[in-house]
């Protein structure tokens, strides 16, 4: 019993003190939310980079600032390679990956001279204690990004399939969103469960930036969604959603013609 509630308290203790490095940072230091975050997902540790972190670090790379510091974070992740030191710059390949096929049109080309080590990647053998083949990953990720980096026509399939995709997540919430407004017989247009709907679907991209914003902003609670929400009903329902679903498509880095003249500018450096 001791011996757990020692193991927790130092658990605590280390992220207590991580958060408070981290707001450090932001505060005395030339450092950006999105170079944190990073960082952070780049750091070594036994885990991968999360979707969310992920997603809100391809939106940043848009800003001309923020993507030199996030490509600068990966070249030195990726440079640090060997075979002994194998996990920082595997997490910079995933996010990598990702950054190819949701990020500027320019970080291919940015990465053409990281190709031998990503190759040299591809050749690490390590299988740990509960017998997972970690070089067989590594393997295939390098393979994929690689062809990502090399192939300019693969490079555009891979980024139109998933804009489609991006585009069929956001059709189902105003599916989702339309069904429950024109459902006349029930009030669930005021549930908590629409509200959730309503709130990662209408107001996602709000929050995103919220998140990069700043590191200790909270989401808005569910009573202040839900007043959101009734004066956004009561007003004029379909004409408002419409407004939404266009707020929506024209701030995605896939629609935006803001985001669309930074990939532009970032693609002809």
């Amino acid at each position: 019993m001791d011996g757990h509630f020692l193991h927790e308290f130092k658990r605590q203790a280390s992220f207590f003190f991580k958060d408070k490095i981290k707001v450090a940072r932001l505060a005395l230091l030339d450092v950006t939310p999105a170079q944190l975050s990073t960082e952070e997902a780049t750091n070594g540790d036994s885990s991968a980079p999360d979707a969310r972190t992920m997603r809100l670090i391809s939106r940043a790379a848009f800003e001309v600032d923020d993507y030199w510091r996030i490509v600068d974070v990966l070249h030195r992740r990726l440079q640090n390679y060997d075979r002994h030191n194998w996990r920082a710059a595997y997490q910079a390949m995933i996010l990598l990956e990702h950054l190819l096929t949701h990020g500027p049109a320019r970080v291919a080309e940015e990465f053409q001279g990281d190709r031998d080590i990503i190759r040299e990647m591809a050749n690490l053998s390590y299988i740990d204690e509960k017998g997972f083949d970690w070089g067989l990953s590594v393997q295939k990720k390098a393979e994929r990004v690689l062809k990502l980096i090399k192939d300019g026509s693969f490079l555009k399939e891979e980024r139109a399939r998933e804009q489609k995709l991006t585009v069929g997540i956001k059709g189902f919430g105003s599916f989702c969103e339309r069904s429950i407004l024109t459902d006349e017989s029930s009030k669930c247009a005021y549930s908590d469960k629409y509200l959730r709907c309503h709130s990662h679907f209408c107001e996602r991209q709000s929050t995103e930036d919220a998140l990069l914003a700043a590191d200790d902003e909270r989401i808005p609670n569910a009573q202040e969604i839900r007043n959101r929400h009734r004066n956004l009903t009561t007003e004029n329902p379909a004409q408002n959603s419409d407004a939404n679903r266009t707020f929506e498509e024209n701030d995605h880095p896939f629609y935006g013609k803001e985001d669309q003249a930074l990939v532009s500018l970032l693609s002809s450096g």
